[in-house]
């Protein structure tokens, strides 16, 4: 019977421990599902590894259209998004009524023009043919940047959301053909030239020295081009996505960024 009772003892000491163990030394890893489009994300890598020693871990869904995202963030399917801009946000919040918010910015993706017929805007001649996003924030951007380039003009009262119906003067005939974001880097042998997202131009082996004109960025946080996590708005003040926005607005990511994309992506927080 003395016997029974030590080995009880012993038994209930060993599970203890074993508990103990368990609960001290291996705290299980929070996981963040972070909506993105397209596959270059390395800069996430980084906040990654600043994330380990809070047990928390950021998993990148991939969607491969612009439209989708948004959806499934508010659906309750991911945790948050980094893939668009403000402008875009805004967009969507207005047109699907999504309860979404900027928990706090991150890159800004200069959206540039790209070619395999010509090498400078100025060969664009009478009658070509430009592919555009069509998205209205994305593509009211590319005519705002056909105008800075000089060969448009978009009527002013439009902001910066112009629409192909705002265009006032198109003094080359330019044929502007609007497509899903996604498919434009593809319709390059098809067109004069193309518009390619930042992410887009990273997946498909594009860089700034490719590109044949580029948007100047606008410094500041009221430019709406600027990148950003969003989140729920109901979870705009979960500590572990704010963990997740400070590891993303460190130094050692906006680095990684500029080393890593090398202008496609510039990062839009002070570091």
């Amino acid at each position: 019977m003395k016997t029974k009772k030590i080995l009880s003892l012993s038994l209930a000491a060993l599970l203890t421990l074993s508990l103990a163990a368990c609960g001290g030394g291996n705290k299980e890893t929070t996981v963040v599902k972070v909506g993105v489009v397209g596959s270059n994300n390395e800069q996430w890598d980084t906040v990654n590894k600043l994330l380990e020693k809070d047990n928390i871990k950021c998993e990148m869904v991939e969607y491969t259209a612009y439209n989708m995202p948004n959806d499934a963030l508010n659906a309750g399917e991911i945790d948050m998004n980094a893939f668009q801009h403000k402008a875009y946000l805004n967009k969507e919040i207005a047109d699907m009524g999504f309860e979404i918010s900027v928990l706090g910015d991150t890159i800004i993706a200069p959206l540039s023009l790209y070619s395999d017929k010509i090498t400078d805007v100025s060969e664009i001649k009478e009658g070509d043919k430009i592919a555009l996003p069509s998205d209205a924030t994305n593509g009211g951007r590319c005519y705002k940047i056909l105008e800075s380039a000089g060969l448009i003009e978009v009527d002013p009262a439009a902001g910066y959301t112009p629409e192909q119906k705002d265009v006032t003067a198109n003094p080359l005939n330019l044929e502007f053909v609007e497509m899903e974001a996604a498919y434009t880097a593809s319709s390059i042998p098809d067109v004069a030239a193309a518009f390619v997202n930042g992410a887009h131009a990273a997946d498909n082996g594009l860089s700034l020295d490719d590109a044949i004109f580029t948007e100047q960025v606008e410094p500041g946080s009221d430019n709406p081009y600027i990148n950003i996590i969003a989140v729920r708005t109901a979870d705009l003040e979960n500590e572990t996505y704010k963990k997740v926005l400070a590891a993303y607005q460190s130094s050692e990511t906006g680095k990684a960024i500029e080393e890593i994309f090398k202008g496609l992506y510039i990062p839009a927080f002070e570091y």
